[in-house]
C-alpha cells in the first residue's frame, strides 16, 4: 500500500514538472513571436515613412523645376530685333509691295493717310561720314534704315564698330550686296541671277561675323535700283524664293547725283520729292565723301517733322 501511494506520488509530481516545462515553453514561444512580430511591423512603418519622404522630396523637387524660371534662348545677332518686334519699323514687305503699286500708278493698298517718312542710307558704313549721320539721329530721335556694304564693312575696325552702332542705336540693317560692282552684278545691263545672290550671301555672311551667327536681315536695295536693269523678273522669282524683299525709292536728296550739292541744296530736293507723298522712302548716302548729307539731315527731319511725319525705319 506504501509503495502505490509513493509511485503515485512521483508520477504525479514528473506530470507537474512536465506541465509546468510546456507551459513555460508556450509563454516562451508567444514572447519571441510578439517580439519578432514588433519588431517586423518597426522595420515596416521606418520603411514607409522613408518612402513617404523620398516621394515627398521629389515632388518638392519636381515642384522646383517647374517653379524655376525658364531661361529664354538667346540669339547670338547683337540684339537686332525683327520687325514684329520693333515698334519703330515697318515690314519690308509692306514698303516694297507699297512702292511697286505706287510705281504702276495705282493707290497702294497700305495707303491710309498717315504720314510715314523712311531715312535710308545706302553705301556706307563709312569712318567719316556714319558717325555724323547717327549722331543726327541719336539727337532728333529718329530711327532709319541702312543699306550697308560688306566692302565698306571690312574697311577696318572701325567701320565694323560702327555697323554694331547703327544696331545697338535701334536703325535697321539692310543689304546693298557686298560689292556694288555694276559689271558683275549687272553684265550686260542684266542682273545675273548667280552673281547677284552669291554677293547678297557674301553680305550676309559679312553681317554674321561682325554682328553674330544668329544675324538675319531679308531687306535688300539694288545697287542702282532694280527698275534701272533688265532681267527684273527672274531675280524677283528667285528673291521671293529666299524671303527676301527689295526696296527703292521714290524721294531722294540727289546727293549721287549731278554735281555736288551743299546741304541748303539737298534739303531742297527732299522737299521737292516728298511732296505730295504720303509713304516717303527718301534715298541718301552715308559713303565717304558725303558730309554735306550729313549737315543737311537735321533740316531734312526737322521740315518733314513740320509737314506732319513719323520716322519709321525698314525690316
Amino acid at each position: 500500500m506504501s509503495n502505490n501511494v509513493n509511485y503515485r506520488r512521483r508520477r504525479d509530481g514528473k506530470n507537474k514538472k512536465k506541465k509546468i516545462i510546456l507551459f513555460s515553453s508556450i509563454v516562451l514561444v508567444v514572447i519571441v513571436s510578439g517580439m519578432l512580430s514588433a519588431k517586423y511591423i518597426h522595420s515596416k512603418s521606418i520603411n514607409a515613412d522613408a518612402s513617404e519622404r523620398t516621394n515627398n522630396n521629389e515632388i518638392i523637387n519636381e515642384n522646383k523645376v517647374d517653379a524655376a524660371p525658364k531661361e529664354e534662348l538667346k540669339l547670338d545677332n547683337s540684339g537686332y530685333l525683327t520687325a514684329e518686334e520693333d515698334p519703330n519699323a515697318d515690314s519690308a514687305a509692306f514698303v516694297e509691295k507699297y512702292l511697286y503699286e505706287q510705281s504702276l500708278g495705282k493707290m497702294p493698298e497700305g495707303a491710309d493717310g498717315h504720314k510715314v517718312a523712311y531715312l535710308t542710307f545706302d553705301d556706307g558704313p563709312s569712318e567719316s561720314v556714319t558717325p555724323e549721320v547717327l549722331k543726327v539721329l541719336k539727337e532728333k530721335d529718329v530711327k532709319a534704315t541702312f543699306f550697308t556694304l560688306g566692302k565698306s564693312i571690312n574697311e577696318s575696325d572701325r567701320t565694323k564698330e560702327l555697323l554694331k552702332e547703327i544696331v545697338k542705336d535701334g536703325h535697321a540693317v539692310a543689304s546693298h550686296t557686298y560689292s556694288h560692282d555694276y559689271k558683275y552684278l549687272y553684265p550686260h545691263r542684266t542682273v545675273s541671277i548667280e552673281n547677284f545672290m552669291g554677293d547678297i550671301e557674301k553680305n550676309n555672311e559679312t553681317f554674321r561675323q561682325v554682328l553674330g551667327k544668329d544675324f538675319v536681315t531679308k531687306t535688300i536695295r539694288f545697287p542702282g535700283g532694280l527698275m534701272s536693269w533688265k532681267g527684273q523678273d527672274a531675280i524677283k522669282e528667285k528673291l521671293q524664293e529666299g524671303g527676301y524683299s527689295y526696296i527703292e525709292w521714290n524721294a531722294l536728296s540727289k546727293d549721287a547725283e549731278g554735281k555736288t550739292k551743299v546741304a541748303s541744296e539737298l534739303l531742297e530736293e527732299v522737299k521737292k520729292s516728298v511732296a505730295g507723298r504720303e509713304k516717303a522712302v527718301i534715298l541718301m548716302h552715308d559713303a565717304s565723301g558725303k558730309d554735306e548729307t550729313a549737315k543737311a539731315l537735321p533740316g531734312v527731319i526737322d521740315y518733314l517733322r513740320e509737314q506732319g511725319y513719323e520716322f519709321k525705319s525698314i525690316k
